[in-house]
């Protein structure tokens, strides 16, 4: 017997860090159920490099979770709008051998394929009708708005921006619509585009897009003072960012690397907010375990097992739990979960050679 519309609707909540909104998901379910028709949900990446466990393991978890509640995937590998953004000297030759890379390591970290159609930017935009939808949105879009979705792409309106990039946040509203997708499912900074969606909907008389927006992991090091930025504006500023190798840990990381990044990182005794070691706990330990085994000698308290995380995030604070005792365990989780990773990427001969693409292109 499948889930009812009240337990997929729980489903989804569990990714939704913002959900907008219910009510127009609910609606969207129900009618979806009585017609029989498919739900689809967007969600795209921008090739540009090297993938940490954000993308990779946090990705594959949320995208099965939804895929439960009854949702496939349209995944947009989205080589233009990395070309637009600059990535690479905005040479389409390597963005696409690195989208091909990412492609592989969903299919090695276990998200479930079956349900994800990969989608190219590159073969949407030969079709006219695409750009006749840029245009559209563009003309029902002020510069002003268009400026303050460049925040999707990891800029500001305040940044010295080339045509291309202001062009990019008219390109990704088009893609929602052009993909015919119900849902769109991207991490808080893509929010601003998702609302832009939501009020173009009306010019092309579609209902407006659900808009499903996940945790974003934090980065390794300690959060920048309190500012005036409200709690979305923070947790975009902390994501988890390649930019600096040393603030991520990324999916093909070896063991020693994984152990020196988390060792290093920012994990204040007691603390909870912004502490990034308890949100790789939070989010992908007890994601994909059952049960969370604190493996310690004896004389500092001997081996703990969380079954939940509240449970665990209540000792951490009460001190029974310290950052020592903390980090190595994660460490070694991480570990175990990239292991496939690797194994994947040694005895696939296609995958390796994009990988080796990958490190050759990083270091030139």
């Amino acid at each position: 017997m499948g889930l009812s519309i009240e337990e997929r609707i729980d489903l989804i909540k569990q990714v939704a860090e913002e959900l907008i909104d219910e009510t127009d998901l609910r609606e969207m379910l129900i009618a979806k159920e009585k017609s029989g028709g498919e739900i689809w949900a967007y969600d795209g990446f921008e090739p540009s490099g090297n993938i940490h466990i954000a993308q990779g393991l946090l990705r594959a978890i949320n995208v099965n979770k939804l895929i439960k509640a009854g949702i496939k995937f349209k995944f947009l590998v989205a080589d233009w709008h990395a070309a637009a953004n600059n990535k690479f000297g905005g040479n389409l030759n390597i963005i696409k051998k690195v989208g091909k890379y990412f492609v592989e390591v969903w299919k090695a970290c276990g998200m479930d394929l079956s349900n994800v159609e990969f989608i190219w930017a590159s073969d949407l935009v030969k079709k006219s009708k695409y750009w006749e939808t840029v245009l559209k949105i563009s003309i029902n879009t002020t510069l002003n708005r268009t400026l303050r979705c460049t925040q999707i792409m990891g800029r500001k309106s305040t940044d010295n921006l080339l045509t291309s990039q202001i062009l990019y946040p008219m390109m990704q509203c088009a893609d929602i619509f052009f993909m015919n997708v119900d849902i769109c499912q991207l991490g808080m900074d893509q929010r601003k585009i998702n609302m832009l969606a939501r009020e173009i909907a009306k010019y092309f008389d579609r209902p407006k897009p659900v808009a499903i927006h996940h945790h974003m992991l934090a980065g390794l090091t300690q959060p920048p003072p309190d500012s005036d930025l409200d709690a979305i504006e923070r947790a975009i500023e902390r994501k988890m960012s390649k930019s600096d190798p040393n603030t991520a840990v990324f999916m093909l990381d070896s063991e020693e690397d994984i152990e020196k990044k988390i060792k290093k990182a920012w994990c204040p005794a007691g603390k909870i907010d912004g502490n990034p070691i308890l949100e790789y706990t939070k989010y992908i330990i007890f994601e994909k375990v059952d049960k969370f085994e604190i493996q310690r000698p004896e004389k500092y308290g001997g081996t703990l097992v969380y079954g939940k995380y509240e449970d665990l995030e209540a000792d951490y604070i009460r001190g029974i739990l310290s950052p020592m005792d903390l980090k190595p365990n994660v460490a070694r989780m991480l570990n175990q979960f990239l292991i496939p990773i690797r194994e994947y990427f040694e005895k696939n001969e296609y995958a390796n050679n994009l990988l080796d693409f990958i490190k050759r292109t990083e270091n030139s």
